[in-house]
């Protein structure tokens, strides 16, 4: 460690030594990151190296504000740096607590021929990772002031592999820099540059203006930030532009530099704020049961819902579309219910059996009938949560309502999950916990197109990057579902691949998109599902490989759950139980795929067994061709037999 910070130094020192005045040296708390925001001859720039290794060199850095370009002709001063070291807990969180552990530095770029036009850039360096965004005091601002674009242009020090986000279709990649170009692809993105580096871009606090969306068009091995900004008149900040490093895949996924970033908590008394697994009615109607009963919109089936979920440690029931009438039909009144559904009844019904009620609103019923109208109705029935759909505007327009939204609900004690996007997670479910989670990705059995194992792989180490995805697993009836009224195309997998994706997969409500009676089929594989909680503890990538596989451990109290995927080929993974609690004995009950299981031929097929182990115990498992694998550890430390 000693030589790493002596070799990053003097690789700096190295820099300034040539280079002008104004030129800083930026620094993780640990010292194996280091920035240096260069002034050489008044052109704006920076340089990253990590763990003494030049990761992006000399880079553009900078805005066009009113037609003038604050890369070339400024000054760098003003600067300052403070120390910033905090523990917090979270609510909805990957982790119970979160370390936010950094140095910030603050630099004042202005133009040399006329300082009345200047900004402030905040950076601040974390151990894995650093950000920046642009600070426009009162004084910079003046009448209005308009970012033209960001001139930014991040050259990396060689080419890479990179991934990311791609809407309701399978992840982006992956794709060599060097021999395609695209000019707009949607963060998060990950890049490899080898085989311990591995970088994600990405934005915190997203909360003004839209999102950017990254350029890959030029031809050197290089980034640059599409954005779209709206005039200003008083002061303001930019989003962070976010970047976290790793020396594995999983590392990304399990920083918490985007929570860090954002805000603390401004929800008083975050007390009824509660994660929780939910039943969804959505998928289930026209589901028959063999004593000849159709699911459908109805109130009698979901107080059939309600008794399975409170039979069943299940905490949430989530009523989608239709339920007040047709869902895209501006005359659908969301303060009342349609015709064969007393919602006052279901209400009534599921807090005697202390199961809680999640409603489904779109864009069209909140504008027609006021957002806060409705959302009031909503709390007053009782509903403990809103599930929010296909908000309309401008990206911009869909930043600023999605944190109304967000902000009317914690006003009414609700909860909310976005549909679709409408905009990626951002770390702001640190400010408002109560944004539990977003669609933001290929749901499964969404989108009218087939969900393939390779997808549920990438998402964990893609868009989980960004914050907790709704991806509705945990299907049992693999091999009829697609015959329902909304499930569209057959679904690829494995059974014990779904139970699997309810842990590798991170999210505030864990949708459960199937019939009781299709769980009660599979009662012991259900109780996997049953003992999970209602929020695990902890979130730890043990092993993964992008396109390939990931391993996944959450704790619960004392005991773990493990979840395991892979795509379309088969394989064996042995674990180091490492993880689990020293001194401690554990009952494995491991849950996988047959011999014979295969995504598409024989999806349904599992074998259950149990083993004894501690945290030196090693277990292999087997997971089928696009299939999975779960494992509850169970603390049996002071069981006598």
């Amino acid at each position: 460690m000693t030589f790493k910070i002596y070799a990053l130094t003097f690789l700096l020192l190295s820099v300034m030594s040539c280079s002008n005045k104004d030129n800083f040296q930026l620094f993780s708390p640990d010292k194996t990151l280091g920035i240096y925001v260069s002034n050489q001859n008044t052109s704006c720039s920076f340089l990253v190296i990590h763990k003494g290794d030049t990761l992006i060199k000399p880079s553009a850095l900078g805005l066009e504000v009113k037609d003038t370009d604050f890369t070339e002709n400024v000054s760098l001063s003003g600067f300052s740096e403070k120390g910033f070291d905090e523990t917090w807990t979270t609510i909805n969180g990957k982790q119970l607590t979160v370390r936010n552990y950094y140095n910030e530095y603050n630099i004042k770029v202005e133009q040399l021929h006329d300082p009345q036009q200047f900004y402030n850039i905040i950076f601040r360096v974390y151990n894995d990772g650093f950000a920046y965004r642009y600070n426009f005091p009162i004084e910079a601002v003046r009448d209005s002031l308009l970012i033209s674009k960001e001139v930014t242009d991040i050259r990396f020090n060689s080419d890479f592999t990179y991934w990311a986000t791609n809407g309701e279709h399978h992840n982006l990649g992956p794709v060599v820099r060097s021999e395609q170009k695209m000019e707009a692809i949607t963060p998060p993105v990950v890049m490899q540059f080898g085989p311990k580096r591995f970088m994600a871009i990405h934005e915190a606090e997203i909360v003004e203006f839209a999102p950017f969306t990254v350029n890959a068009s030029s031809d050197h091995h290089s980034f640059s930030f599409n954005t779209s900004y709206s005039k200003r008149n008083i002061a303001f900040k930019t989003s962070w532009r976010t970047f976290m490093l790793g020396d594995h895949a999983g590392d990304l996924v399990e920083s918490d530099l985007l929570v860090n970033l954002n805000e603390p908590c401004k929800i008083d008394d975050p007390s009824w704020i509660k994660p929780g697994k939910s039943l969804w009615d959505w998928r289930v109607w026209g589901y028959k049961t063999q004593d000849s009963y159709e699911y459908g919109l109805n109130t009698e089936s979901h107080k059939r819902l309600i008794d399975f979920a409170a039979e069943n440690s299940i905490q949430y029931l989530l009523i989608d579309a239709d339920w007040y009438g047709e869902e895209f039909n501006e005359n659908s009144d969301p303060t009342s219910a349609r015709e064969g559904i007393n919602i006052e009844e279901c209400m009534e019904y599921a807090s005697a059996k202390h199961v809680g009620i999640i409603l489904y609103l779109n864009d069209v019923g909140a504008k027609r009938f006021g957002l806060e109208r409705v959302l009031k109705q909503f709390s007053d029935w009782g509903a403990i949560g809103v599930k929010y759909g296909f908000m309309t505007g401008s990206p911009e327009d869909k930043v600023k309502q999605t944190r109304r939204v967000v902000e009317l609900c914690a006003k009414h004690k609700l909860m909310v999950n976005f549909h679709d996007y409408p905009i990626p997670p951002s770390g702001d479910r640190r400010t408002y916990p109560n944004l539990v989670t977003k669609e933001f990705c290929h749901a499964q059995a969404d989108g009218m197109r087939s969900y393939f194992p390779e997808t549920a792989v990438n998402q964990v180490l893609i868009n989980m990057i960004a914050g907790p995805i709704d991806a509705t697993n945990g299907w049992f009836d693999l091999n009829h579902a697609h015959s329902r009224v909304r499930v569209f195309h057959e679904i690829p997998g494995t059974v014990v691949a779904e139970v699997a994706k309810l842990i590798t997969n991170y999210s505030g409500w864990m949708v459960l998109p199937d019939s009781p009676e299709e769980y009660t089929k599979k009662e012991d594989l259900f109780e996997c599902v049953r003992s999970m909680p209602a929020q695990f503890d902890s979130f730890q990538v043990l092993d993964a490989k992008l396109d390939e596989f990931v391993c996944v451990a959450r704790k619960s109290g004392e005991d773990w759950f493990v979840g395991s995927l892979t795509n379309r080929d088969s394989r064996s993974l042995t674990m180091d139980l490492s993880f689990l609690s020293n001194g401690k004995r554990y009952e494995a009950t491991i849950y996988e795929d047959a011999q014979e299981s295969h995504f598409m031929n024989n999806k349904e097929a599992y074998n259950i067994r149990k083993e004894r182990v501690n945290s030196e115990s090693e277990l292999t498992v087997h997971l089928a061709s696009g299939g999975g694998n779960a494992i509850y550890f169970k603390d049996i430390t002071n069981v006598t037999k």
